[in-house]
């Protein structure tokens, strides 16, 4: 089966082409403070633990959880093992967390330990990490703040190295109850002679009751796949009835084994393609992007159907379809770029691009009827570049002042990032890849749970927004649908060097940005204002406006977890949770 390659859709309703900027609200945000009776088991990394992988996967990790079941209900661990749950239905009568289970694993069992974490499969089901490579599938009951029965283990099993549970759900399959649980590791390989010499693996685990009608419930592993990649996946879900797998990550992850064994990839076909001359040429410089396309011979300018977006371009003739249409590979400045017609048989375009330096790929995602020419320039720099390959001497430039470099000795940080950052869907039965998104100039910024009974929705940026989308595996044509838009917010979260997690609430009326420390940035969506606000500009009415708050926490620990609902933030640090009340629904 060969991968497809797609493009996201962006929904042109859901942008708005005349938002200014977030105004700086001094409106206070009600806190309130829980104290805690023992510290949040924060696990620190090690020195062998020092690669940008171990620092993306657990030293980022959020040890905040939200029941997407249950509104305003988040849980954590405590360094005790004790898993508590708070629920919040009053914000000035703040109770203690809850007790729902407890891990009575020795934490000293385990030299290369993790944090625990958890992840909630479903309304009457989770599952648990203590971190030292056992998991736990635990049948909570309705959860709730009337709930106050304690978590019952119906699974346990020691899985081998440390990990911790991205994603989990629960489905029911020929009768049978079933939850997939998809696991992360980074370890020592021995095959990475390059860079930090560790790898990153996905484990996607199916555990099975197989336990007749009447008969005491029993779970067992049914089913364990292993993918591996190069970096740690930015977001990774299997779909609700667990037919498939969505990664997105800046290297490619591949299925290598399954329960055990070697997945054996059936080796291509030759395919016998057909020479077709090229519709159209592209140069590029760091500034900008010339096209040439070819059109039908004594063409008039008043024949031409050209319209360009930031993203996306259209070329055509009038009474036929356009003969290159799609989004680009970057964003441009339409009001930068230009088009000519010449030797009245092409097309010749300008496009400038929006970030200068980053070199294209390619010129329209997915396009492959075109040529890429390379100036007399490029290609004389790479000549020089390659000299020392060539030449019969071991160094031909001896002059050069540069120290010499060894490449094992670099980090994945270290090095210039490659736009292979993309976003895939695998197909559980055949193991290999369905759709591609190239997601290159497309910076992740957070995933969120809108509804539990979907997969979870990750947010990109677009150019100065961060757009929300979400996957929809049973729709092939569109896999995954945009349905939200935070203004700005691509822009705004690029200048928070700080910045540590972000996230947004499940009806989209605000984001939210933290700190390492105390600071949280609230963006809202847009509202009506009750007075009169006139652009000095524009000189037009301004009818609506988006508010951006502040809020500091009065502690000087460090945020371990962040987390949102339609009214509430919640912060955790090692001895604290804080309730912010952002909206009054």
């Amino acid at each position: 089966m060969m991968a497809a390659n797609c493009s996201l859709k962006v929904n042109q309703d859901l942008l708005d082409p005349e938002f200014e900027s977030y105004r700086l609200s001094l409106d206070p945000i009600a806190t309130y403070n829980v104290e805690l009776d023992a510290a949040v088991e924060e696990v620190k990394l090690k020195d062998a633990q020092y690669t940008l992988a171990h620092m993306r996967a657990f030293g980022m990790y959020n040890y905040l959880h939200l029941d997407p079941w249950y509104e305003d209900s988040v849980l954590f661990v405590d360094s005790k093992g004790r898993v508590l749950s708070l629920t919040v239905t009053l914000d000035t009568a703040l109770g203690k967390p809850r007790e729902v289970y407890r891990v009575t694993a020795d934490p000293s069992r385990c030299e290369d330990r993790l944090c625990a974490s958890l992840s909630l499969t479903s309304a009457t089901w989770a599952a648990l990490s203590d971190g030292s490579g056992q998991l736990y599938l635990l049948r909570t009951g309705r959860r709730g703040d009337s709930s106050h029965m304690k978590w019952e283990p119906l699974f346990s099993e020691d899985l081998g190295n440390p990990f911790i549970i991205v994603h989990s759900v629960s489905h029911v399959q020929g009768g049978f109850h079933n939850m997939e649980v998809l696991l992360l590791r980074v370890q020592k390989d021995e095959q990475e002679t390059k860079g930090s010499g560790y790898s990153v693996s996905l484990e996607w685990i199916t555990v099975a009751s197989t336990a007749g009608h009447g008969q005491e419930k029993k779970y067992e592993v049914k089913k364990r796949r292993v993918l591996r990649g190069k970096s740690v996946p930015h977001y990774a879900a299997v779909e609700p009835k667990g037919k498939g797998l969505m990664v997105a990550s800046e290297k490619p992850f591949v299925f290598t084994h399954v329960d055990g064994r070697p997945v054996e990839l059936p080796e291509p076909e030759p395919m016998e393609v057909e020479k077709t001359d090229p519709i159209y040429f592209w140069q590029q410089t760091g500034e900008d992007v010339t096209v040439c396309v070819r059109m039908p011979e004594g063409v008039t300018k008043e024949g031409v159907q050209f319209r360009l977006k930031a993203d996306n371009i259209s070329i055509g003739v009038q009474g036929f379809p356009p003969l290159l249409k799609g989004q680009l590979f970057a964003s441009v400045d339409p009001e930068g770029s230009t088009w000519i017609i010449k030797n009245d048989k092409s097309l010749e375009v300008t496009l400038q691009k929006r970030d200068e330096g980053p070199m294209w790929s390619e010129l329209v995602m997915g396009d492959r009827r075109g040529e890429f020419v390379m100036s007399d320039e490029q290609a004389a720099v790479i000549h020089e570049r390659l000299t020392h390959l060539t030449a019969e001497d071991l160094n031909a430039n001896p002059d050069r002042d540069e120290p010499p470099c060894n490449s094992q000795e670099l980090e994945d940080c270290d090095r210039f990032p490659e736009d292979s950052f993309s976003l895939t869907h695998f197909d559980e039965q055949s193991l290999q890849p369905t759709q591609v998104v190239n997601l290159g100039s497309h910076q992740y910024l957070f995933t969120v749970d809108v509804d539990p009974s979907e997969m979870p929705c990750l947010c990109l940026r677009h150019d100065v927004d961060a757009l929300v989308w979400q996957p929809r595996p049973d729709q092939h044509g569109n896999m995954w649908e945009h349905i939200a838009t935070f203004n700005a917010l691509g822009y705004v979260q690029a200048s928070k060097r700080d910045k540590k997690f972000a996230t947004c609430a499940p009806d989209f009326s605000y984001a939210s940005l933290c700190e390492c420390l105390r600071r949280t940035f609230i963006y809202r969506q847009p509202s009506p204002v009750e007075t009169v606000l006139f652009n000095r500009r524009q000189g037009r009415q301004v009818g609506r406006v988006a508010k951006q708050q502040v809020a500091s926490l009065d502690s000087d620990k460090p945020i371990l977890g962040f987390r949102a609902t339609n009214e509430r933030l919640y912060i955790l640090t090692s001895t604290n949770v804080f309730v912010l009340k952002v909206n009054n629904n």
